[in-house]
This record gives C-alpha cells, sequence and structure tokens, in this order.
C-alpha cells in the first residue's frame, strides 16, 4: 500500500490564473476545471470550467479570450486557450510530476489538491510555491496507511522561525530538554547556548508558540 501525500493549498488572488481572475471577478465559484492539449499545437493549451455566480457579465476582463460552451441550469462552462509554460500555479506543481487532481475557487481564492509521493517531494513542491506565493496557505495534509486507514498531518514552515529560536529548539531537543525525566535543565541548556535561562525562556515560548499555532490552526 502506497503511503503518499494528498495536499490541498489555497492561493488568494494569484495574478497569473485565469480561473481564479473570472471567479475574483464574478464573485462566484469554479469547479470542475479540467485542459487538454492539441498534438498540432502541443505549446497551447486548452481549458474549460464551470462557473457559479449570481450574474455573468457579456465579457471579463481577465487575461484570455473565454468562450461559453453549455449551461448546467445556473452554471455555465466557459473555454479559453493559454500558451504552455505561463507559470501558474498549476504549472508549478506540474513541474514536480505531480499532476493537479482538483482545481476550484472561491471568489478570489485558489483551491489546489495535488499527490506527493513522500514528504520530501511535498516539500519540494511548497517551498517552490512559497517562492512565488507569499500568501500561500496549506489547507490539508492527509497520509495514507497500511491499514488502508488515513491520518491528518501538518506542514510546519520552519521558516516562520527565527535562526536563534531554532538553535535554541535544537539544543533543548539534542541535550534532552524535552524528555521524562529530563536529561538537561533550562539553565544547563542556557549555559550551553551562552545565554541567561530567561531568555532562553523567552526563544523557547515564542518557538513553541509559532509551532502551535501552525498545528491547531488545521485542527
Amino acid at each position: 500500500m502506497a503511503s503518499g501525500i494528498r495536499a490541498e493549498v489555497k492561493i488568494d488572488d494569484p495574478p497569473d490564473c485565469v480561473v481564479a481572475q473570472v471567479s475574483a471577478e464574478t464573485s462566484g465559484r469554479v469547479h470542475s476545471v479540467s485542459k487538454s492539449t492539441n498534438p498540432s499545437t502541443p505549446e497551447r493549451v486548452t481549458e474549460e470550467f464551470i462557473l457559479e455566480t449570481e450574474t455573468y457579465p457579456d465579457e471579463f476582463d481577465v487575461d484570455a479570450e473565454l468562450s461559453p460552451i453549455f449551461s448546467y441550469g445556473s452554471s455555465s462552462v466557459y473555454r479559453f486557450e493559454r500558451e504552455l509554460g505561463c507559470g501558474c500555479p498549476c504549472e508549478c506543481i506540474e513541474e514536480y510530476d505531480c499532476p493537479v487532481v482538483d482545481v476550484r475557487t472561491k471568489g478570489a481564492s485558489l483551491y489546489l489538491t495535488f499527490h506527493a509521493s513522500d514528504m520530501h517531494g511535498l516539500q519540494a513542491v511548497i517551498g517552490e510555491l512559497r517562492e512565488r506565493y507569499a500568501n500561500l496557505d496549506v489547507q490539508r495534509l492527509l497520509q495514507s496507511q497500511q491499514d488502508h486507514d488515513e491520518r491528518n498531518l501538518v506542514f510546519v514552515d520552519r521558516s516562520t522561525l527565527t535562526d536563534r529560536q531554532t538553535e535554541v529548539l535544537e539544543t533543548a531537543h539534542r541535550m534532552g530538554y524535552f524528555e521524562h525525566p529530563k536529561r538537561a535543565n533550562a539553565g544547563e541548556v542556557a549555559t550551553e547556548l551562552g545565554i541567561t535561562g530567561t531568555t532562553f525562556t523567552e526563544h523557547l515560548a515564542a518557538a513553541q508558540t509559532k509551532l502551535l499555532n501552525a498545528i491547531l490552526e488545521h485542527e
């Protein structure tokens, strides 16, 4: 049984995604996004999506020419073409051989779901997305288990910690400060770091708060 990771990320108002632009302009929702390439013009991609919104403008102020294709009651299907290699969020993920399996929007927010083969691959994708989109939010991580069950994972961005906070955590962990019973007390860890006990406590509390926020916000 594979033990890959299913990830869902959210990007607010990505500037290079036509689907998100349409959704933001109409304050609507987009789902069922699909794309295809024509063998005779492999450098271009055709995309379709279903838009649900209360009002449909005659024209869209987006970076593509949209064509209405079909209507599903209050929903409409639109199609557009774009150049392959535009650097949109989906292509950013696909650069790591991770197909995007679900694309949807709510207003200006874009939600993407993909599978990574392992945590190393996931970290590479998330790192690349964070480089391009400062407002990236990892919504949910699931890892499949041998018993066909699933468990939730939390992606912790270590870059939120300062260098000193990281050093304090690593030193405290190495010396056994977090073990029960402790192999080192706060004073001993502070001495190893060359700081006062009060400073050690302050750095540790700040680091733990950031880590707990990352964990509990995704409960």
